[in-house]
């Protein structure tokens, strides 16, 4: 059915890095979306149905949370169809992050419709009424129970087809929707054969279900807006391609910039030969950001940092401050080593790469080498640069 689907609703169903990935990233997402939509109103109204005949809370709470879920898929479709918008003046890096807010508008809906039903699900719990057993009941929760294992595997191939967390997210959701309708089921055949009410209390591990859902759908959605860490097989492909380059000797300060699944700006730090024509190396690094844009669907802002590969002691100066910085602390790094010297005074310019989980400020990490560099012979100005990481996500 997957096959089929993806098939005859989307031409040229193949995805890849190529021009047209947005769009027809676009067309997978809307079909998801339509798909979603269509199967939970059908599941809302037949469990609804269901719900009223027998007075079940548990049935009716199961039932709004398909609802919810038929929400979450518009969204995803007005988040897919709205992230398509080309740049304009105020967006020049274009919409990409409607996906990300259409989905964290939702995952507030899933809470507070989770939060009213647990109010209504408590009051069973105070004032039980009696739940009438349907057979018809059981084959509908079976049914949907049977749609919902297939709408999770159908989300989860797209999404990872596409990369969408937001897809991925849906198929997990209506996996958890299986094991609430299973947990509705058990109360209902309880309540039947052992006439024991647990309505009330099936109905409360519903809505928490679905407010359990609403709060890891914000988070899925809120965490690209706020800047996660890159996807580590893209920045190693990324490292691994720019370093094909013969006058790349190394690259530091990796940050990719994303404005959405499709739109992401990479900028980093290259470091070169100081003794290389400079027109020459213009010339690479212009090569290697086209190749990037080529290879990767996504722009690149290269620097250039000289370094000196020909002097001797400059080299033996940068051993003796990499064996400082690493009996200091293990994790850490330097790069963007420079040696500067006149007849006055000789400077040293580096970068210190820390890791977030390091407690110490810069100053008195930057006190530490300063002091362990002037029990050197001779005396040096000393200018360090902290960085707190060597790939980043904005």
């Amino acid at each position: 059915m997957t096959h089929f689907i993806i098939k005859y609703f989307i031409e040229n169903e193949k995805y890849n890095t190529t021009k047209d990935a947005t769009s027809i990233r676009k067309r997978y997402g809307i079909v998801s979306g339509c798909v979603g939509i269509f199967c939970n109103i059908v599941l809302f109204f037949i469990k609804l149905f269901a719900g009223i005949i027998t007075h079940s809370i548990s049935i009716t709470a199961d039932a709004f949370n398909n609802l919810s879920d038929a929400g979450s898929s518009i969204a995803t479709v007005l988040g897919f169809q709205l992230a398509e918008k080309s740049p304009d003046k105020e967006h020049p890096f274009g919409h990409g992050r409607y996906e990300y807010i259409a989905g964290f508008i939702v995952s507030i809906i899933i809470i507070l419709m989770g939060v009213e039903l647990l109010k209504a699900s408590v009051e069973k719990i105070f004032f039980p009424q009696e739940v009438i057993f349907h057979t018809s009941t059981i084959i509908i929760l079976s049914i949907s129970i049977i749609i919902k294992i297939w709408l999770s595997i159908f989300n989860q191939k797209i999404g990872k087809i596409i990369q969408s967390s937001a897809l991925k997210a849906t198929a997990m959701d209506s996996f958890s929707d299986v094991i609430a309708t299973i947990a509705v089921i058990i109360g209902v055949l309880i309540n039947h054969f052992f006439s024991v009410n647990v309505d009330g209390y099936i109905g409360v591990i519903v809505a928490i279900f679905i407010f359990y859902t609403g709060i890891t759908t914000a988070k899925d959605t809120l965490d690209p807006l706020i800047g996660t860490a890159p996807d580590k097989k893209f920045i190693e492909d990324i490292k691994k391609f720019i370093l094909s380059y013969d006058d790349i000797l190394g690259i530091h300060d990796l940050i990719v910039h994303s404005y959405g699944a499709e739109k992401k700006l990479i900028s980093l730090h290259a470091e070169v030969s100081a003794h290389e024509n400079i027109l020459k190396i213009h010339n690479c690094i212009d090569d290697i950001e086209r190749g990037i844009k080529q290879k990767f669907c996504c722009d690149a802002v290269i620097h250039m940092d000289p370094i000196d590969t020909e002097d001797e002691s400059s080299k033996q100066l940068y051993q003796k401050v990499k064996v400082i910085v690493f009996e200091i602390d293990k994790t850490f790094q330097i790069h963007d080593f420079r040696v500067i010297t006149n007849e006055k005074e000789t400077k040293i310019f580096f970068d210190v790469t820390v890791p977030f989980q390091c407690k110490e400020t810069d100053i008195s990490i930057c006190n530490k080498i300063k002091k362990e560099i002037e029990k050197m012979e001779k005396d040096f100005i000393v200018e360090i640069t902290i960085d707190h990481l060597d790939v980043l996500d904005s």
